[in-house]
């Protein structure tokens, strides 16, 4: 009996054995059979002549495996097509990879090992002659060039990037190549002066603009395979760097010394002229042909205006386009960059940037240059914070949306009704030498911004006297908002011109134990949804600029970028209003003058009113579905 029992025994344990070996063979064999991109592609680069005879660098990635042909993907970039060896594979995304398509990285005119001169935001000429060129006609030259001598391509192109490279593929849609089938600006840069990275509503993002042009604005003598020297030291916390600098106009004396061109062009252009309106993307698109992608992230401080506005703008002109847009719970590139699981103190509950790359980029590009059959993507894509899920929409802002208004009242109350009373209002004292910080964490980073801001608790703010707070009644359901936020304000300032800064936020209950990846539970939390600044001398015209006329009402109107958010039950509508928003913008003197070019003497405090009064009914109005 024991000898059996042994027997049984020896027998459970080969058979486990064999059982193990088994699945480490299937295992090894799986393993061995992932290849590294650098055994699935070649590589090679060129440089392609332009129709004015400048050459640009260009790096290519082709499948080896030649048993079928593929579409060329092409991102074109003023960030560098780096490694420029001839042995280093550049990363790409592994969605895209097993897909395989032939990718193409180009370095644009005059930047890194192109020839020719770079121009930021080079404008676009319609009905170019001859060797005219702009970065249409170098795109449409490139691809031409591409579809007949690159081998075993199915002869469709798509081009794709974020933020700047994004405005490179939102530029290739005008006089488009015809074997151009599939273009996804994401980010893209739109418009430089009203909404997008250097600008809101004429207002200057400093602290951005200051850090990005000190390495990325220094004149490249030649071509060359390394970036340039930052020309400035990045030292301390970025509110009390900045507001070192004093003016504007210091930057040049004290620390770029007139070296960045770029720079020294637009501070000598304060108004919407020529120099930012022929910068202005939204200016064509007048016959697009590809199919388009739009892609932005509810929480990029820097280019969601060029997002939104990109995807509206080609559906207004070209409504039989095939045009679509999404936009994800992310910041700057954030869905190419992380796993958008997370942003500051908010969780999503799921991989957002996963299922946006798998679910409607690749699908976009295999429906549209692979031409796979089956495939259907949703107009409008949009991920709804707060209760963290994907909707999709057949138009944007939806049809069953509805306009709302939330009134400013006595007692800085929000009212859904017109306060009645008369001649009432609110006031604050605002000193351009205290300006209200645009965050409360001041440490110092590489950028010395916080992206983060976009959801940060604003209760930094509202202890400040120089910022006022309107806060609404418990909801008693949810309130969801879906599309642009506008905001007609009656003011008074004691200074000839005024910044005004317009925040609206989710208030949490004082009972709330949500948890989140900075802090243990959410009571009392007052998140920033949605924030803009209206440079206040741009009230009536961005081109032609008028004083405010001291302790006169005055209605200033603006629009807020779209939002996709809902408030909770049990949460409450907030809205701020200050008059900084340091040193994300730079200070208003609150003196009307070139402010490019204030002196310290036109610095001065101001007593800033908020009017809301029966006559004078200040109010925010939020789109909301039904």
């Amino acid at each position: 009996m024991v000898g059996t029992k042994s027997k049984l025994l020896g027998v459970k344990v080969k058979s486990k054995i064999i059982v193990i070996l088994l699945f480490i063979t299937i295992s090894f064999n799986i393993f061995a059979q992932v290849k590294s991109f650098e055994e699935l592609y070649s590589k090679q680069d060129f440089m392609i002549e332009m129709r004015d005879g400048v050459k640009l660098y260009t790096v290519v990635y082709s499948p080896i495996d030649i048993s079928e042909i593929y579409p060329i993907l092409m991102t074109r970039t003023p960030y560098s097509s780096r490694p420029y060896e001839k042995d280093n594979y550049r990363n790409f995304p592994d969605h895209l990879v097993n897909e395989k398509f032939i990718f193409v990285y180009q370095d644009v005119r005059g930047k890194f090992m192109s020839e020719g001169e770079f121009v930021d935001m080079r404008p676009y000429i319609p009905n170019k002659t001859g060797k005219q060129f702009d970065e249409s006609s170098d795109t449409y030259d490139t691809i031409e060039w591409l579809v007949n001598n690159i081998s075993n391509n199915n002869g469709n192109v798509g081009i794709y990037g974020i933020s700047y490279p994004g405005f490179y593929a939102a530029m290739s849609l005008n006089d488009s190549h015809s074997a151009l089938k599939a273009v996804s600006p994401q980010a893209p840069i739109a418009d430089w002066f009203i909404g997008d990275d250097m600008h809101h509503n004429g207002a200057f993002t400093l602290s951005l603009s200051y850090v990005f042009f000190s390495s990325f604005g220094v004149e490249r003598p030649e071509p060359t395979t390394s970036w340039s020297m930052r020309i400035v030291d990045l030292t301390g916390d970025s509110y009390n760097y900045f507001l070192n600098i004093g003016s504007i106009k210091n930057v040049n004396k004290d620390y770029f010394f007139n070296a960045i061109s770029f720079w020294n062009d637009f501070v000598q252009h304060g108004t919407y002229d020529n120099f930012w309106k022929s910068r202005n993307t939204l200016n064509h698109f007048h016959n697009v042909k590809p199919a388009v992608m739009t892609v932005g992230g509810w929480y990029d401080g820097e280019d969601l205006y060029g997002a939104l506005n990109t995807y509206q703008t080609i559906e207004r002109k070209n409504p039989n386009a095939s045009n679509i847009l999404v936009v994800g719970p992310w910041p700057h590139g954030g869905w190419a960059r992380s796993d958008g699981n997370s942003f500051g103190d908010l969780n999503f509950d799921s991989n957002t940037s996963e299922y946006y790359q798998n679910n409607l980029e690749l699908k976009f590009f295999q429906k549209h240059l692979k031409e796979k059959e089956g495939i259907e993507l949703p107009e409008i894509s949009v991920f709804e914070t707060e209760t963290n899920k994907w909707n999709t929409f057949e138009q944007w802002p939806p049809k069953n949306s509805k306009l709302v208004d939330y009134y400013l009242g006595d007692s800085l109350m929000l009212l859904t009704k017109k306060e009645s009373s008369k001649n009432s209002y609110s006031q604050y004292i605002s000193n351009p030498e205290n300006p209200v910080p645009y965050t409360a964490k001041f440490h110092k980073t590489r950028t010395m911004y916080n992206k983060t801001y976009m959801v940060e608790d604003q209760r930094f703010a509202s202890s400040r006297s120089d910022v006022i707070s309107f806060e609404g009644e418990n909801l008693e359901d949810n309130l969801t908002l879906a599309g642009p936020i506008e905001v007609e304000l009656y003011v008074s300032t004691s200074g000839t011109d005024s910044d005004w800064i317009v925040k609206l936020i989710d208030v949490y209950p004082n009972d709330d134990n949500s948890t989140n990846s900075d802090i243990t539970a959410m009571a009392n939390y007052q998140m920033l949804v949605r924030g803009e600044i209206m440079r206040g001398k741009f009230r009536n015209s961005l081109e032609k600029p008028e004083p405010f006329i001291p302790n006169e009402v005055t209605k200033v109107k603006f629009t807020l970028n779209d939002a996709h958010h809902t408030f909770l039950e049990g949460h409450k509508i907030m809205v701020q209003i200050q008059s900084s928003w340091f040193p994300l913008f730079d200070r208003n003197p609150q003196t009307f003058c070139d402010i490019y070019n204030a002196d310290e003497k036109d610095f001065k405090k101001a007593t800033q009113r908020i009017y809301h009064s029966k006559e004078y009914p200040s109010r925010i109005v939020l789109r909301v579905l039904e």
